[in-house]
Protein backbone atom coordinates (compact mmCIF):
# COMPACT_ATOMS: atom_id res chain seq x y z
CA UNK A 1 0.00 0.00 0.00
CA UNK A 2 1.49 3.42 -0.96
CA UNK A 3 2.31 5.89 1.78
CA UNK A 4 0.30 9.07 2.02
CA UNK A 5 2.30 12.14 1.00
CA UNK A 6 3.54 14.21 3.94
CA UNK A 7 1.49 17.24 4.88
CA UNK A 8 2.95 20.53 3.68
CA UNK A 9 3.45 22.71 6.79
CA UNK A 10 3.01 25.83 4.64
CA UNK A 11 -0.62 24.92 3.97
CA UNK A 12 -2.88 26.32 6.66
CA UNK A 13 -6.41 25.11 6.28
CA UNK A 14 -9.21 26.65 8.18
CA UNK A 15 -12.92 27.26 7.80
CA UNK A 16 -13.54 28.96 4.48
CA UNK A 17 -9.90 28.74 3.41
CA UNK A 18 -9.56 25.82 1.02
CA UNK A 19 -6.06 24.40 0.93
CA UNK A 20 -4.62 27.43 2.69
CA UNK A 21 -4.84 29.75 -0.28
CA UNK A 22 -4.07 33.32 0.65
CA UNK A 23 -2.49 32.42 3.98
CA UNK A 24 1.12 32.91 5.13
CA UNK A 25 1.18 31.26 8.56
CA UNK A 26 3.95 28.69 8.82
CA UNK A 27 5.44 29.79 5.52
CA UNK A 28 8.67 31.78 5.17
CA UNK A 29 7.81 34.97 3.33
CA UNK A 30 9.84 37.80 1.79
CA UNK A 31 8.03 40.96 2.84
CA UNK A 32 8.63 44.52 1.66
CA UNK A 33 7.41 46.98 4.29
CA UNK A 34 6.63 50.47 3.03
CA UNK A 35 7.88 53.49 4.95
CA UNK A 36 4.47 54.25 6.47
CA UNK A 37 4.31 50.76 8.00
CA UNK A 38 7.83 51.09 9.44
CA UNK A 39 7.01 54.52 10.88
CA UNK A 40 3.89 53.17 12.56
CA UNK A 41 5.80 50.12 13.84
CA UNK A 42 8.42 52.28 15.55
CA UNK A 43 6.18 55.17 16.62
CA UNK A 44 3.08 53.41 17.96
CA UNK A 45 1.89 50.20 19.55
CA UNK A 46 -0.58 48.27 17.46
CA UNK A 47 -1.09 46.40 14.25
CA UNK A 48 2.02 47.61 12.38
CA UNK A 49 4.21 46.89 15.38
CA UNK A 50 2.76 43.36 15.64
CA UNK A 51 3.23 42.74 11.91
CA UNK A 52 6.81 44.04 12.10
CA UNK A 53 7.57 41.78 15.08
CA UNK A 54 6.12 38.77 13.24
CA UNK A 55 8.27 39.57 10.22
CA UNK A 56 11.39 39.80 12.38
CA UNK A 57 10.62 36.48 14.03
CA UNK A 58 9.53 34.35 11.09
CA UNK A 59 9.97 36.09 7.77
CA UNK A 60 12.49 38.05 5.71
CA UNK A 61 12.06 41.82 5.66
CA UNK A 62 13.33 43.39 2.44
CA UNK A 63 14.01 47.12 2.12
CA UNK A 64 15.97 49.47 -0.11
CA UNK A 65 18.06 52.54 0.57
CA UNK A 66 15.18 54.55 -0.93
CA UNK A 67 12.82 53.27 1.78
CA UNK A 68 15.46 53.78 4.49
CA UNK A 69 16.13 57.32 3.23
CA UNK A 70 12.45 58.21 3.31
CA UNK A 71 12.20 56.72 6.80
CA UNK A 72 15.16 58.85 7.92
CA UNK A 73 13.57 62.03 6.49
CA UNK A 74 10.23 61.39 8.22
CA UNK A 75 11.74 60.39 11.56
CA UNK A 76 13.89 63.53 11.65
CA UNK A 77 11.33 65.90 10.14
CA UNK A 78 7.75 64.98 10.90
CA UNK A 79 8.43 62.93 14.04
CA UNK A 80 11.35 65.05 15.33
CA UNK A 81 13.18 61.92 16.49
CA UNK A 82 16.63 62.60 18.01
CA UNK A 83 19.52 61.80 15.62
CA UNK A 84 20.96 59.09 17.88
CA UNK A 85 17.61 57.26 17.94
CA UNK A 86 17.20 57.58 14.15
CA UNK A 87 20.68 56.12 13.67
CA UNK A 88 19.81 53.24 16.02
CA UNK A 89 16.59 52.47 14.11
CA UNK A 90 18.33 52.55 10.72
CA UNK A 91 21.20 50.39 12.01
CA UNK A 92 18.72 47.90 13.45
CA UNK A 93 16.88 47.68 10.12
CA UNK A 94 20.09 47.25 8.11
CA UNK A 95 21.16 44.42 10.45
CA UNK A 96 17.79 42.66 10.42
CA UNK A 97 16.58 43.21 6.86
CA UNK A 98 17.86 42.46 3.40
CA UNK A 99 18.62 45.68 1.53
CA UNK A 100 18.22 45.51 -2.26
CA UNK A 101 18.65 47.93 -5.13
CA UNK A 102 15.20 48.66 -6.62
CA UNK A 103 14.44 47.53 -10.14
CA UNK A 104 13.47 50.40 -12.45
CA UNK A 105 9.71 50.66 -12.85
CA UNK A 106 7.90 52.55 -15.61
CA UNK A 107 6.30 55.80 -14.35
CA UNK A 108 2.94 54.64 -15.71
CA UNK A 109 2.92 51.76 -13.18
CA UNK A 110 1.29 53.89 -10.48
CA UNK A 111 -0.28 57.28 -9.92
CA UNK A 112 2.30 58.61 -7.47
CA UNK A 113 5.84 58.63 -8.87
CA UNK A 114 7.29 58.56 -5.34
CA UNK A 115 5.91 55.00 -5.03
CA UNK A 116 7.97 53.68 -7.95
CA UNK A 117 10.97 52.90 -5.72
CA UNK A 118 8.79 50.83 -3.37
CA UNK A 119 7.40 48.83 -6.30
CA UNK A 120 10.95 48.44 -7.63
CA UNK A 121 12.08 47.19 -4.22
CA UNK A 122 9.37 44.52 -4.23
CA UNK A 123 10.36 43.44 -7.75
CA UNK A 124 14.09 43.33 -6.98
CA UNK A 125 13.41 41.30 -3.84
CA UNK A 126 11.18 38.78 -5.55
CA UNK A 127 8.84 39.64 -2.68
CA UNK A 128 5.89 37.50 -1.68
CA UNK A 129 4.01 40.66 -0.73
CA UNK A 130 4.28 44.41 -0.24
CA UNK A 131 2.71 45.78 2.94
CA UNK A 132 1.64 49.41 2.85
CA UNK A 133 -0.91 51.88 4.11
CA UNK A 134 -0.52 54.00 0.95
CA UNK A 135 -3.88 54.19 -0.83
CA UNK A 136 -2.29 54.76 -4.25
CA UNK A 137 -0.42 51.46 -3.91
CA UNK A 138 -3.32 49.58 -2.29
CA UNK A 139 -5.60 50.42 -5.23
CA UNK A 140 -3.25 48.45 -7.49
CA UNK A 141 -3.97 45.26 -5.43
CA UNK A 142 -1.06 43.47 -7.14
CA UNK A 143 2.02 44.50 -9.07
CA UNK A 144 3.52 41.99 -11.48
CA UNK A 145 2.12 39.14 -9.43
CA UNK A 146 3.12 40.58 -6.03
CA UNK A 147 0.13 41.12 -3.71
CA UNK A 148 -0.10 44.61 -2.21
CA UNK A 149 -1.64 44.31 1.24
CA UNK A 150 -2.73 46.67 3.97
CA UNK A 151 -1.20 46.02 7.39
CA UNK A 152 -4.57 44.57 8.49
CA UNK A 153 -4.78 42.17 5.52
CA UNK A 154 -1.17 41.07 6.08
CA UNK A 155 -1.77 40.55 9.81
CA UNK A 156 -4.91 38.52 9.06
CA UNK A 157 -2.95 36.28 6.68
CA UNK A 158 -0.35 35.65 9.37
CA UNK A 159 -2.96 34.36 11.82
Amino acid sequence: MPEAPPQDPAVCRGPGVPRGRGRFRGHFVKVVLDTNVLLAAFATRGLCEAAFAACLASHEIVLSECVLGELHRHLRGKFKTPPRQVDAILSFLRENATVVTPTKVRPSACRDRSDLAVLGTALAAGADCLVTGDHDLLTLKTFRGIPILSPRAFHDRLR
